[in-house]
């Protein structure tokens, strides 16, 4: 502790130097506690405990449909209270860039999704309009959809007609109770009624069901019993959590871990190369100054010592407010996704990698020039050599 403040004073003896390389391990350490915690956050939530509610898909793939006649079975089964299904869609609007989640589901979709709110004459003009769609609020105001305006909606899987138009009357908006989740509200949903009907391809199938609990603690011995209804059949099934199934959902699309990697591999070789630059230059500089503390009666291994613990801090103080501007930020991220990252915040697990990696990180970069000064000679250091 007594030589804290040569340190401090060392590392802060070009301010603009230290500032910007500051800035460029915040920055890397930020990007390494958001992308991390999204990680974590999508290889979790694959136990069903406590749990009120749960989704029931196929055990093969969530491209997989289930037959809708498992309904009445499900319902049957001790410690349900309700049941709805859906069907993915997967339309788009005007362009593919304005891609969003759409489904048709049953009737009682807003009975068992009650965190949703939709005025009651609007539920009711949508559940009586065959062609009717429900929109989130934050979904209508991006597009500028008004009750009553039509949506041209394309298939991408499923034809009607011959043809991919699916136009659908816009008759219930509905909104978010929990302000923090206003990312849920941007999808739509039609009749699936309708879209049985209508579509060319599939008949009587669901995506997936959503099974409400009477009791969260029941919910392994429920997705146990449901799970055995379709037992070495042709559509078993699996019982997870809602957050497990979005998860497996977004994993169709990319390989989170494999992304997460990449990038953090490319920052954090980008970070090795600029704060080793940085300890180097800060060194070099200081040769004459080092030689100095060797005079005054610093021995080799405390200057080490004193030019590692330089490193290590630089990158520790970065490290530390990336971190922490990871964790204001996370909550929001979380919200806007819609519940796919189950995860509101920085997890145990990112702050104790990102603890190791800051004090690697910082021993990597220190280690040869503090063994530079280690091995400086007074004599050569003074005269300039």
């Amino acid at each position: 502790m007594k030589y804290l403040s040569l340190i401090w004073a060392q590392l802060f003896r070009s301010k603009t130097r230290t500032a910007l390389t500051l800035l460029s391990v915040v920055a890397a350490f930020l990007l390494f506690g958001m992308l991390d915690s999204v990680r974590v956050a999508f290889n979790s939530g694959g136990s069903v405990e406590g749990a009120n509610r749960l989704v029931v898909a196929s055990r093969l793939s969530i491209t997989q449909s289930l037959p809708v006649n498992l309904l009445p079975q499900i319902q049957s089964i001790p410690g349900v209270r309700k049941v709805t299904y859906a069907m993915w869609f997967g339309g788009i609007y005007q362009d593919p860039k304005n891609f969003f989640p759409n489904f048709s589901v049953a009737p009682n979709f807003f009975d068992v999704y009650s965190e949703y709110e939709v005025p009651p004459e609007q539920l009711k003009a949508f559940q009586d309009t065959r062609t009717g769609a429900a929109v989130g609020e934050a979904l209508a105001k991006k597009f500028g959809w008004k009750l009553g305006d039509t949506i041209p909606l394309q298939a991408t899987i499923f034809p009607r007609g011959g043809s991919n138009d699916w136009p659908l009357q816009l008759k219930a908006i509905f909104r978010a109770k929990d302000r923090n989740n206003v990312g849920a509200e941007n999808q739509l949903m039609m009749n699936w009624k309708y879209f049985d009907e209508s579509n060319d391809y599939i008949k009587s199938q669901v995506s997936w069901y959503t099974v409400q609990l009477a009791d969260a603690s029941q919910a392994s011995r429920v997705a146990r019993a449901i799970d055995a209804l379709s037992a070495n059949s042709d559509h078993e099934t699996k019982s997870q959590s809602e957050s497990a199934f979005q998860q497996a959902f977004a994993k169709q699309f990319a390989d989170i871990g494999l992304i997460v990697t990449s990038i953090m591999g490319a920052v954090f070789f980008t970070l090795l190369l600029l704060t080793g630059n940085t300890m180097a230059q800060a060194v070099r500089e200081r040769v004459p100054e080092l030689a100095v503390l060797k005079t005054l009666g610093f021995g080799d291994g405390t200057v080490l010592v004193l030019v590692m613990v330089e490193s290590m801090l630089l990158v520790t103080l970065g490290g530390l407010v990336g971190l922490g501007l990871a964790a204001v930020i996370m909550p929001g991220v979380a919200a806007a996704s819609g519940g796919m990252i189950a995860l509101p915040k920085v997890p145990t697990q990112t702050w104790l990698v990102g603890l190791g990696l800051m004090l690697a990180i910082g021993v990597v970069v220190g280690l040869l020039p503090a063994l530079r000064a280690k091995r400086l000679k007074i004599v050569d250091a003074l005269a300039g050599r």
